[in-house]
């Protein structure tokens, strides 16, 4: 019989009791399961056959725990950063009382780039020539395996997903759909990390039903109360008013019930979002088509 491992959940027989747990047997080896490892709701009795994973303690013995991980060598799944360690890697949580540790070597350079605590990695589990425990990254040809690809209807829709992939000018996202995402980094405000979950909206459906998304708010979702007051007017009035920075403050401050000068702050806001523009003392929204008729309310 093989020697047991570390990562491996086998079916051994309860040998013997001790006074801090059990001790089970492969017919070879003995490993402990100790009290604080055993299932509360489960009776166990001498000679007994159960299930258990296998990992490696504080002292690095092999022991077993009735708790089954997240993760084996066999299947992958998105687990938890608990701890970071810049010497070492992540520590990922498995779902058992002792968390992994997923080597720096299988992580980018920069610490920058390092997922933090709470964000997710998809992982497997993998031993090394010692036998020790490790989470591994799974490959981006593995995680793109699980996406379904992207109708057109998906334009402008808002997603949620995971960083798997860092590039040179942006990251591959996962969104939680399973949709294979790209976000340019000219699309967001901020450096992003490995595993870091995202928010943003589709701004592109390719042929292959992978899509670009941005992380930058929506022009209304920017806008300040002033801005907004201006951007609802418009949109009341289907897209045009008789109101530009030219316009006297008494009419300005009768209409919006704002300062001169905080309505051409206002306006000057939705012009740099490229939102609106001005044209003969008219202020249109973009993309809107214009009123024929001029007449002030």
């Amino acid at each position: 019989m093989c020697a047991l491992q570390a990562g491996d959940i086998v079916t051994l027989q309860v040998e013997r009791e001790a006074p801090f747990g059990y001790f089970l047997s492969d017919g070879n080896e003995d490993v402990l399961l100790h009290k604080n490892e055993m299932d509360n709701e489960m009776e166990i009795e001498l000679e007994q056959a159960i299930e258990v994973f296998l990992f490696t303690d504080h002292q690095g013995r092999i022991a077993a725990t009735q708790t089954l991980p997240k993760i084996t060598k066999d299947i992958y799944d998105w687990v938890e950063v608990v701890d970071v360690n810049h010497r070492f890697g992540v520590f990922v949580s498995i779902g058992t009382s002792k968390d992994v540790l997923v080597s720096k070597d299988d992580l980018p350079e920069s610490f920058a780039e390092w997922p933090t605590e709470g964000d997710g990695l998809y992982c497997t589990l993998i031993t090394d020539k010692k036998g020790r425990l490790f989470g591994k990254r799974a490959s981006a040809d593995r995680i793109e395996s699980l996406s379904v690809p992207a109708g057109q209807d998906a334009f402008n829709q808002n997603v949620s997903g995971t960083v798997y992939h860092l590039l040179s000018v942006g990251v591959a996202i996962l969104t939680d759909n399973k949709w294979l995402a790209f976000n340019h980094e000219s699309e967001r405000t901020e450096p992003l990390r490995l595993g870091q979950r995202i928010e943003g909206r589709v701004i592109d459906v390719k042929e292959d039903g992978t899509v670009n998304v941005s992380l930058k708010q929506r022009g209304y979702e920017s806008m300040d109360k002033d801005a907004e007051i201006i951007y609802t007017y418009l949109n009341h009035r289907g897209g045009a008013m008789p109101y530009w920075d030219k316009t006297q403050p008494d009419i300005i401050q009768k209409q919006f019930q704002l300062s001169k000068a905080a309505f051409k702050r206002a306006l000057g806001r939705l012009m740099k979002q490229d939102m609106v523009y001005q044209e003969e003392g008219w202020t249109y929204l973009k993309n809107k088509e214009r009123k024929g008729n001029k007449k002030e309310d």
